[in-house]
């Protein structure tokens, strides 16, 4: 058993028999009153968000989280099939542990799992990648009002990213996958 000081954001704890990822967590102490710890958990399974008040020192259960780097092979229904480098056995993860992200997922990535015994518990892709523009619009000069204006882009997995005018069909840029973002063309 671990104890309130030892988690922080990211860690993976069980909390009421389920398992819960801490996004926020910060310790207060309101005047006169005993110190505590303010979190706020994503519960793995049903991805609802919770807020929990912890009293400082109290006992939490810690998870005992493995992560693996896998190598996204293919799509098979709402699975995303990925394989282990190591033993090149074939894990299926469901396509919701990744998040928007999975529309972004390119053939032969490697993304992050992590699992509690052989379940999965929650996927992530890299933070950057590389993808090139199979179709957007021609951007006109001249035709913007601000130096920020956005375009749609079909990339080649199909996903649509918002991209500023001067990015043309057949470039290669490169797309943050965690708000799904155009950061910069790739030479």
């Amino acid at each position: 058993m671990a104890n309130t000081g030892d988690i922080g954001v990211g860690s993976i704890i069980r909390f009421n028999g389920e398992l819960c990822q801490i996004i926020e967590y910060q310790h207060r102490t309101p005047g006169n009153l005993r110190a505590f710890y303010q979190a706020k958990m994503k519960n793995l399974k049903t991805g609802k968000q919770t807020e929990y008040r912890f009293r400082a020192g109290e006992d939490v259960d810690l998870a005992r989280v493995e992560y693996k780097m896998l190598q996204f092979i293919y799509k098979d229904g709402v699975n995303m099939v990925c394989m282990d480098n190591e033993t090149f056995e074939q894990i299926y993860i469901p396509e919701i542990m990744f998040g928007n992200s999975k529309d972004i997922l390119n053939e032969g990535m490697l993304v992050k799992v992590a699992f509690e015994g052989e379940e999965p518990l929650m996927a992530e892709p890299p933070t950057f990648v590389e993808l090139e523009i199979t179709y957007c619009e021609p951007g006109v000069k001249g035709d913007t009002a601000s130096s920020n204006v956005l375009k749609p882009a079909t990339v080649e997995t199909g996903a649509t990213v918002m991209v500023p005018l001067f990015v043309n069909t057949g470039e290669r840029i490169k797309v943050d996958t965690r708000t799904m973002s155009y950061v910069e063309r790739v030479k």
